[in-house]
């Protein structure tokens, strides 16, 4: 019988063309393809992940299937596309939803981590009591919030003037970023709610999830 921790395990070759974090933990532990997946399957798994059954849960997978229609593009082709065939995963940088810098750069255009990013970000944090007792390094959704701004402050200072009106649209791509990292991985309940940096290193850097999300993950349909 396959040990079911072993879907915790990296798998040696994730694309880096893929730059989102958690769906590249999603093909490392071969819960979806790395290539192209269907919509259904892609919404169900990431659905899983929240936690959230219901009402809630009907809403989350409707936002999920809506982001992931529009991946690879907003052009009715691959509206098309994705809808009949899948998002395709491995094809998402330079996509619509690619922040080209805006975002928090702890993964590189060669999707390699980057540890001084990962420091940075817990420089916006505090130390929160976890469920079990113990204390860590974790950010509240005003902790990140400040950090999304700051992260789009530091790419318009990069850019020309022009970049802040051609690009106005990346703090709202911020939204479906760490906001929904909190509201997926995060612990504790309501102000406490917080996103641990040790589990954002774990996440970015071996592409595994928390044992906690595994157990969601490895529910079925």
């Amino acid at each position: 019988m396959p040990d079911p921790a072993a879907r915790e395990t990296p798998a040696p070759q994730v694309s880096p063309d893929n730059p989102c974090p958690f769906l590249r933990a999603l093909v490392a532990g071969d819960y979806v393809g790395g290539h192209t997946v269907p919509l259904p399957e892609l919404t169900g798994t990431i659905g899983r992940a929240t936690g959230k059954t219901g009402v809630a849960g009907a809403i989350a997978r409707a936002k999920i299937f809506v982001v992931a229609q529009g991946a690879n593009g907003f052009g009715p082709f691959s509206q098309l596309r994705n809808l009949l065939q899948g998002a395709t995963l491995d094809q998402l940088r330079n996509g619509p939803l690619d922040k080209h810098g805006a975002g928090s750069r702890i993964l590189d255009q060669h999707a390699v981590a980057h540890q001084d990013e990962i420091e940075r970000l817990a420089s916006y944090g505090k130390d929160f009591k976890g469920p079990d007792g113990s204390v860590e390094r974790g950010l509240s959704a005003s902790d990140i919030k400040s950090f999304m701004a700051d992260n789009f402050t530091r790419a318009k200072q990069e850019h020309p003037p022009s970049y802040a009106i051609l690009r106005c649209h990346y703090p709202l791509l911020m939204l479906g970023e760490w906001p929904v990292l909190l509201d997926i991985m995060g612990k504790g309940e309501g102000n406490d709610r917080y996103l641990s940096v040790a589990e954002v290193r774990t996440l970015f850097v071996e592409r595994r999830f928390p044992a906690r999300i595994v157990t969601r993950l490895q529910q079925g349909p």
